[in-house]
């Protein structure tokens, strides 16, 4: 069709039903609708987007005030063109609208973006398809005379606020000095839990991804050799304490079997 081509009628009421739906302060419904009937859709739009969101971010939801937290969803609505139609991404589609949101000029809480993927990503883990037991490794491995085998559902996490610990009492309006660094993780039993870490233990973890062919003790050593004196002793034990910790919580597998 020749863009300059009218659309036919149908399609221009529905893209008039849809605008409405989407910003009825800005956009009116099409004059041929019964606004009694349109309402009812404008009411199930608006509250089962409301509701998803609400759930998938449920610290977002109380730290922001009632008129606030609306108003946003309003823009969300608006102003978001969604990249995929599915219920469980609507909360990766809404940390994309807050991070294009976030900047100096806008008044959301500075640290915003940043909590919605820390809220976000518990949920992307659980609904993560990727499954334990289709890894091949030896539960039962060493993970530190061995090759470790690296868990697939292990996200490693970096921001600059401490997301973690935003609450009522605690929203920091600047980033402090050192950035928060966490692990996301499902075990074999599907359950997702968060683990406060370190840069280093991210970097030991990310070590055994990138060089599958390292033991445990040699990601270890390496990375402890860029200290000196007792720090690379005090490193080394560091290490082999991180790599237990992962163990237990399926963080790491066991040991690799190709």
């Amino acid at each position: 069709m020749n863009p300059s081509t009218p659309l036919p009628r149908f399609q221009q009421l529905q893209y008039a039903f849809a605008a409405h739906l989407r910003d009825p302060a800005h956009h009116a419904a099409p004059a041929e609708l019964e606004d009694r009937r349109v309402g009812v859709y404008r009411e199930l739009i608006y509250n089962n987007i409301e509701g998803l969101l609400a759930g998938n971010f449920p610290v977002i939801r109380r730290l922001l005030p009632d008129p606030r937290w609306h108003a946003l969803v309003r823009a969300f609505l608006a102003d978001y063109r969604a990249h995929t139609p599915l219920f469980h991404e609507i909360g990766r589609e809404f940390h994309r609208f807050l991070e294009m949101r976030s900047g100096p000029e806008s008044d959301d809480p500075p640290f915003l973006a940043e909590l919605a993927h820390y809220e976000w990503v518990e949920l992307a883990v659980a609904f993560d398809e990727q499954r334990i037991e289709d890894i091949a490794h030896d539960p039962e491995g060493d993970v530190i005379q061995g090759r470790p085998a690296v868990s697939p559902l292990a996200w490693p996490l970096g921001y600059r606020y401490p997301v973690h610990r935003i609450r009522h009492d605690f929203q920091p309006d600047a980033p402090p000095a050192l950035p928060s660094f966490l692990l996301v993780a499902r075990n074999r039993a599907d359950e997702v839990a968060f683990m406060e870490t370190t840069a280093l233990s991210l970097r030991l973890l990310e070590q055994l991804k990138a060089n599958p062919g390292l033991t445990g003790l040699m990601a270890v050593t390496a990375i402890a050799a860029a200290f000196e004196g007792p720090d690379r002793d005090t490193a080394t034990a560091a290490g082999l304490d991180t790599l237990r910790a992962f163990r237990a919580r399926d963080v790491l597998l066991g040991t690799r079997k190709d």
